[in-house]
């Protein structure tokens, strides 16, 4: 099979390029040529120029591929311009479908993410049929997604096959841009005196996500969404467990629910006045509450996680180090 990446340039995406090599597929990478290529050195691809919002370059990277994995966005959205963020996620992907409907495409494999699935308030966790019921002023990466995910039912109700694919926090080597990796950084930094959050995370490793990705243009169902999650844990446990693998202090100071609103709002405030923080209010916000997924649905259908979250953390951390990130 031949497949266009879109975001391949990126964490995700050049991991997707490697299981598609590795799976004996010919991978063609859509990037700016301006691009950063990084993340794909060492492997085999077909370079196809321009960007998501360009539809000639889209008609022409897509012809003669029999897949298009979607991964392309803004997901960093504390470092975006919100406008520039759903222009991208939202009509970029719009673009991106017209273009591998145009042009035969087989099969479309869009990467969601579980941000664009709401939060239980029964303790359980979120399955792909939760609707997405948090603030969109306030969580505006998700609601991008949410908007995204319309797009392709709409596009799919006309008969196009796209399936959807929603990963937790990913974690693994190759994190350029340190979006999840900055767990790492700042532990590895401040040891015992981050702040632990009451909530919970749910993490998976990024091969897995690569590998849940093939299979989801071999096997998975158009129209369906699949939570891509490998484990479930507190911000206690998991902090504990990046503690352990960098080799520091175990964080200890809690930070109650109602410190991060109003820390939310002081990171707000100075983020208005032109100050720039490593994180920003929103985040801060989601350290309150359980984000926990059940990730059955994908294990049962496109397989489960081989890489288990020790493994995945000790292999983050060491590439931060031979990269000198650390």
């Amino acid at each position: 099979m031949r497949a266009l990446v879109t975001g391949g340039t990126g964490f995700v995406g050049s991991h997707i390029v490697r299981a598609l090599g590795e799976a004996g597929h010919t991978a063609r990478v859509l990037h700016r040529s301006s691009s950063k290529l990084d993340a794909l050195e060492g492997l085999d691809y077909e370079s196809a120029l321009g960007d998501i919002l360009d539809e000639a370059a889209l008609d022409e990277a897509c012809d003669g591929c029999d897949w298009v994995f979607h991964v392309a966005a803004v997901a960093d959205y504390w470092r975006a311009d919100q406008s520039k963020m759903m222009e991208a996620n939202v009509e970029g992907t719009r673009r991106v479908l017209k273009a591998a409907r145009d042009t035969g495409v087989k099969r479309v494999i869009f990467t969601s993410s579980a941000a664009a699935i709401g939060l239980r308030t029964d303790g359980q966790p979120s399955n792909e049929r939760v609707p997405f019921n948090l603030s969109p002023d306030h969580f505006p990466y998700g609601y991008s997604k949410v908007l995204a995910e319309r797009v392709v039912q709409e596009a799919v109700s006309q008969g196009q096959d796209v399936v959807i694919v929603n990963p937790v926090v990913v974690m693994g080597p190759g994190d350029l841009n340190m979006i999840s990796g900055s767990y790492i950084l700042q532990i590895k930094k401040l040891a015992r005196l981050v702040p632990v959050p009451p909530g919970g995370i749910a993490v998976i490793d990024v091969r897995d996500v690569a590998r849940m990705h093939l299979a989801a243009a071999q096997y998975g169902r158009s129209g369906e969404r699949y939570l891509l999650n490998t484990a479930n844990y507190t911000q206690r446990e998991w902090m504990r467990m990046v503690a352990d693998v960098v080799g520091v202090q175990r964080p200890f100071v809690s930070a109650p629910a109602f410190i991060l609103s109003i820390a939310a709002n002081i990171i707000n405030f100075l983020r208005r006045m032109g100050i720039q923080t490593p994180i920003d209010g929103d985040q801060t916000r989601l350290g309150a509450y359980d984000i926990h997924f059940d990730g059955s649905k994908a294990w049962a259908e496109l397989g489960e996680p081989q890489v288990d979250m020790l493994t995945s953390l000790q292999d983050t951390y060491l590439w931060y180090r031979e990269h000198g990130f650390l």
